[in-house]
């Protein structure tokens, strides 16, 4: 290969691939210092037409516009560096993430772990569902279009096809332009897809093929479909999987979109039900109780007199008050007293000591507290009303934090959500109930002492995030963890 210089700037060290929409090549930015490296895709149109090139050069400036703004706001999509036409051709310069495709992976360490496609999966989802948010389908999830960072291990969804597909615009017999192609790969896109109408579950169930292939080592063509229903046929190559992992595929392949996951995050919900009490991506989940619960006496009526309707209104009254006391007095009562322990990241409840016999007209409290490792943070006053959040924070490495995000939320919840993006970076805390705190979630694999961390595991969001959460608690004085 001959090398060259694109646009005056891209040195060209290697091609990465070709097909029929052009090259992709690697090169090295010679106007940066650093001689920073990048991937540059080659585009060209189907048709050598100078009538529709003012139509392609529109819609190739609009879809890389577009991939700015999903690059510049997900850190697990390739940032667009720059985009130019030279000779009838269109160029888009992207950051290059270096690690291997799902294919290279399976090439060389053979199949996934149902444990492994899980994780995957529950890293890929929230992409998913920002791409989607943005009213945009990728159209070309295939174990070639996502790369295993090395950095960091993290997917990257990578090969957009809205782009591929304004490379086919021609103009019909109307005189309108339209799109010639349909864009996707045979067996890992659905039949709506095929006949040119993708919609959202259309990347679900490009994902689902995705994971089979994982899986099982088959590619689409391989598999069996059912002549009666139109369903592939794979589950005999995974004898290995749960029902319920197994299930959530069946559902994300399905072959009418009225059958599959409605959203991603549906599709995450269900993933991460598979794993309760304790979804892989998120804090433990405590469903709340009410700080009091208060069991009032009946009305004192009058019921004595010779009025016999208001004997049957008060004893139906009576009647009332006494069955709605008891199913709260049983929720105490049939219950053995809960000890206060001080263990680490544990609910605690006062005792209430079970009788045969409750005056009506006493008032049990049922209060919930979190004990954050009390013995080794003396300093650290919990309140009773602190209860862990019910939320999965890894958000926060998709996309832009704001004031909406974090309005409402006590010292205790922002400080979990700022340093849950160090913590998923692997590093470890000196503050011991910020330690004790991420040492029971399941998905924390601490490497770093805090001195050690590497700054550069963070992305520029996810940095960002941490700051903006930081100044957000000191304009409103809410830090919780004190060293």
């Amino acid at each position: 290969m001959t090398i060259r210089l694109l646009n005056d700037r891209y040195q060209v060290i290697q091609v990465l691939g070709a097909g029929g929409f052009g090259e992709t090549f690697l090169a090295e930015d010679t106007y940066m210092p650093s001689k920073r490296r990048c991937v540059v895709k080659q585009l060209r149109p189907i048709q050598n037409n100078p009538q529709i090139y003012q139509l392609v050069q529109d819609r190739f400036q609009r879809e890389a516009a577009i991939l700015e703004t999903l690059g510049g706001a997900a850190d697990q999509i390739p940032g667009l560096f720059a985009y130019f036409s030279a000779e009838g051709q269109f160029y888009l310069v992207q950051e290059w993430i270096e690690g291997d495709t799902l294919t290279a992976k399976v090439q060389k360490q053979g199949l996934f772990t149902e444990s492994a496609v899980l994780e995957l999966l529950v890293n890929l989802l929230p992409i998913l569902e920002y791409v989607h948010s943005q009213h945009i389908v990728h159209r070309d999830i295939k174990p070639d279009n996502i790369i295993l960072r090395l950095r960091d291990g993290k997917p990257v969804l990578i090969d957009f096809g809205a782009v591929r597909e304004s490379m086919g615009t021609v103009v019909n017999s109307q005189g309108n332009p339209t799109s010639s192609i349909v864009i996707g790969t045979p067996g890992f896109m659905p039949s709506e897809q095929a006949a040119g109408r993708p919609i959202y579950s259309s990347d679900l169930f490009s994902l689902g093929m995705t994971a089979i292939y994982l899986l099982t080592g088959r590619q689409p063509q391989q598999l069996e479909t059912d002549s009666q229903t139109g369903e592939i046929v794979w589950r005999q190559y995974a004898s290995h999987l749960s029902p319920m992992m197994a299930g959530v595929i069946d559902k994300a392949i399905a072959y009418h979109p009225r059958d599959r996951y409605p959203t991603a995050k549906a599709m995450l919900d269900a993933l991460e039900s598979i794993t309760n009490p304790l979804p892989p991506t998120q804090p433990p989940v405590y469903s709340p109780l009410p700080e009091t619960v208060n069991v009032a006496p009946p009305p004192q009526l009058k019921t004595q007199g010779n009025n016999q309707n208001n004997n049957i209104l008060i004893g139906s009254l009576i009647a009332g008050g006494l069955i709605g006391a008891s199913v709260i007095i049983s929720q105490v009562l049939t219950k053995p007293p809960q000890p206060v322990t001080e263990s680490k990241d544990t609910i605690t409840t006062p005792s209430v000591s079970p009788t045969s016999e409750t005056p009506l007209n006493n008032t049990p409290q049922i209060k919930k507290t979190i004990v954050i490792n009390p013995t080794t943070s003396p300093a650290i006053n919990t309140p009773e009303s602190t209860i862990i959040p019910n939320t999965n924070y890894f958000w926060l490495s998709q996309r832009r934090v704001t004031d909406a995000d974090l309005d409402g939320k006590d010292a205790f919840e922002l400080d979990i959500m700022r340093n849950t993006i160090f913590a998923k970076n692997g590093r470890r805390f000196e503050t011991p109930g910020l330690q004790d705190y991420f040492n029971q979630q399941s998905w924390y694999s601490p490497q770093y002492s805090p001195k050690e961390f590497p700054a550069k595991l963070l992305s520029k969001l996810e940095q960002r995030n941490v700051d903006y959460i930081a100044k957000y608690q000191e304009r409103y004085n809410r830090r919780y963890f004190k060293k």
